[in-house]
């Protein structure tokens, strides 16, 4: 039996990645060059690492299911990337990034990797301005910080509200020069289905061409996976339609563990569902929450009105609306963490308050950032007495100049001008903090198998702060993988080439080739996306935002049958040998069928509230998550061994010795 090892380094938690760094294994350059990896994705955290471990001298082979790695789901990160380096003199450091992080994730995340990514978030943003990143810049041309949720520092840096995409573009223009060069072979269009382990190692992939069908055998001395989270389980998401959990739910299965499958995240700040015909919903940036305030009517018959649309929101007086997030959380009003927002936000719409048709929604308003900007601006201009209308002017002005874009995309959707009419937004399911279990080194409970990014569990604990993901993928691609992958591969430089006519390649190919042929001639009903909205209305309403005990043992019963219909009645038109986006659907649904079960064993296990896991159970007199740190204080590792239902838990016990354990408090 496999046992979890977390290999932390001894020492002061501040010298633990120095002193480690100077006594890792390293591997000289020229036998860098007889050494293999595979990154499977190539967002954030995988492009940074392609492209680092390629500047090194590995040879690395990258795979992308996409057409081209700019398209991956990073570019959907738009509010900024958080980094200690107290540019606004407001009392920042890494002490505080470490701690905030620590908090915001309830206390439910490993030191140690916590203060590493703080440590060396300050480095990714002097690497990314070296890459030509064009990041908001003040009055004197130095960088801009803007605040996020759960922090009382300016840490973020930012792009307008394509932070993602910019980001992106840089690990892009990296790879491609290490392409160029012939350091990274990469297979756009590729789609790994499983992980092959040689001698208990994993040695190399099996990857479906999605333009052709055909079934590729790759080998590698390492594996690195950085797909993203599993946030699609829900079927409605922020995440895009492609966007899944296969890669590493397929390690899972061949002997990786998966951990804190619960913690999720429902970010405050979406465009409501308008329809059942929906796929997808769209994030707007957690940044707006800088100058949006977030209210409903205090009145119920105010919000009955305007969900009839007898009344509008602009015609309601200042005193007749409740700012309910300053009302509750007074030292961090708007800017609270996204767990404890959106959960205000479904009390109040659970209350009857909500404010359009559905009642599922409240108003994000800028009315009194634009007075405040405009009435700035005029006494820079020197304008004396300036109308209403000209304050509103300048103040709009300054609004578009740091969320236009945003602002844009929110009427080409809604049809409704932001700039006069407050938003509308929901929360929706959109980062997972949970995912595969990893060491210090960032390597799986498999030899040589690593997982970096929101696809693994490491860094976020049961919460993840606004403008932490760029910040984590990026600390793993280009400043932690780097190195620990080296300690690992010291070990190869005389293995030579992995060779894939091995019986392991033979019996992985097998076993792919024989799910997909099941796919193509089972002659069922029911298409894939019906049972994927199947099992994401159960997701929601029972493993949503609040869950109870009655309510996740039903959603594990019931996925288990949503599961038995999908094997015996799953339609999956055309063929094998094509480009199918059906029957690479049918292979992710599967595998969600499978994760959620797991994800709902793992929320009933957790008897406490923490983070982005409430139990409606363990809540504190004034409605608040109550967290149990006596029996719960460790990460939940769980090993396959068959049916979710038979999974095993191992606890990674949780040590606090530079943070003291405490209720976490944003009033």
């Amino acid at each position: 039996m496999t046992t979890l090892n977390s290999r932390i380094p001894e020492g002061p938690i501040k010298d633990k990645w120095t002193l480690y760094k100077d006594k890792i294994n390293l591997v000289n350059p020229a036998n860098k060059r007889n050494i293999d990896i595979i990154v499977i994705g190539t967002g954030l955290a995988g492009g940074s690492a392609a492209a680092t471990l390629a500047e090194l001298g590995y040879s690395v082979k990258a795979f992308a299911y996409q057409d081209s790695p700019r398209r991956a789901h990073s570019i959907a990160a738009q509010g900024g990337i958080n980094a200690s380096k107290n540019y606004m003199g407001d009392g920042d450091s890494n002490y505080r990034l470490f701690y905030d992080t620590v908090k915001g994730g309830d206390y439910r995340s490993r030191e140690a990797n916590v203060y590493r990514l703080a440590e060396v978030s300050g480095n990714i943003i002097d690497q990314c301005v070296a890459q030509g990143v064009p990041f908001a810049r003040d009055y004197g041309g130095l960088l801009d910080n803007r605040s996020f949720g759960g922090v009382l520092v300016s840490r973020t840096f930012y792009a307008k509200g394509q932070t993602g995409q910019q980001l992106l573009l840089g690990a892009y223009s990296a790879m491609n020069r290490q392409i160029a060069r012939g350091k990274i072979e990469m297979f756009n269009r590729h789609e790994m289905l499983d992980v092959v382990k040689i001698n208990g190692k994993a040695r190399g992939i099996i990857a479906r061409n999605l333009i052709t069908g055909e079934i590729e055998r790759h080998s590698a001395h390492a594996v690195v996976i950085a797909t993203g989270g599993y946030g699609n389980v829900y079927f409605l998401s922020t995440n895009a339609m492609g966007s899944n959990a296969t890669a590493a739910w397929k390690i899972h299965k061949k002997g990786a563990f998966f951990a804190n499958p619960c913690f999720t995240q429902i970010h405050p700040t979406c465009i409501p569902r308008s329809g059942d015909y929906q796929s997808k919903l769209t994030l707007m940036s957690e940044s707006l929450r800088n100058d949006g305030r977030i209210w409903v009517p205090a009145k119920l018959e105010d919000a009955k009105a305007i969900q009839q649309k007898k009344l509008k929101p602009i015609q309601i007086a200042e005193e007749n609306r409740d700012y309910f997030l300053e009302r509750r959380y007074p030292a961090f009003g708007n800017l609270v963490p996204r767990d404890v927002a959106s959960r205000a936000a479904k009390e109040r719409c659970d209350a009857g308050f909500g404010v359009n048709a559905t009642g599922e929604a409240v108003y994000l308003d800028f009315a009194t950032a634009i007075k405040r900007y405009g009435t700035e601006q005029a006494k820079i201009h020197n304008i004396n007495n300036p109308s209403t209308e000209k304050i509103t002017q300048l103040g709009e002005a300054v609004i578009e100049e740091k969320y236009g874009n945003l602002f844009q995309m929110y009427e080409k959707i809604i049809d409704e001008n932001p700039y006069k009419t407050p938003m509308m937004i929901y929360p929706a399911t959109h980062y997972t903090m949970g995912g595969v279990w990893v060491d210090y080194n960032l390597m799986t409970t498999v030899p040589g198998l690593y997982c970096i990014g929101e696809a693994n569990f490491s860094d976020h604990g049961a919460n993840r702060l606004g403008a932490s993901a760029l910040m984590q993928g990026l600390a793993d691609g280009y400043f932690v993988l780097p190195y620990t992958i080296g300690d690992y591969l010291a070990d190869d430089i005389r293995t030579g080439k992995i060779k894939t006519d091995a019986p392991e390649f033979d019996e992985a190919e097998k076993s792919v080739k024989s799910q997909l042929e099941f796919f193509i001639n089972n002659k069922g009903t029911h298409t894939v996306d019906y049972y994927h909205k199947r099992l994401g209305q159960v997701m929601w309403d029972k493993v949503g935002m609040a869950r109870n005990e009655k309510g996740l043992k039903e959603a594990i019963t019931e996925i288990q049958e949503i599961r038995e219909d999908f094997w015996k009645n799953v339609k999956v038109p055309g063929s094998l040998n094509e480009f199918n986006q059906e029957l690479e659907k049918a292979g992710r649904v599967a595998d969600f069928l499978e994760l959620g079960e797991l994800f709902a064993k793992d929320a009933l296990e957790r008897e406490e509230s923490c983070g982005g896991h409430f139990r409606e159970e363990h809540i504190t007199d004034d409605g608040e998550a109550k967290r149990d740190d006596v029996n719960f204080a460790y990460v939940a590792a769980w090993e396959y061994t068959g049916k979710p239902s038979e999974a095993i838990l191992h606890k990674e016990e949780l040590e606090f010795k530079d943070i003291e354990l405490k209720t976490r408090s944003y009033k």
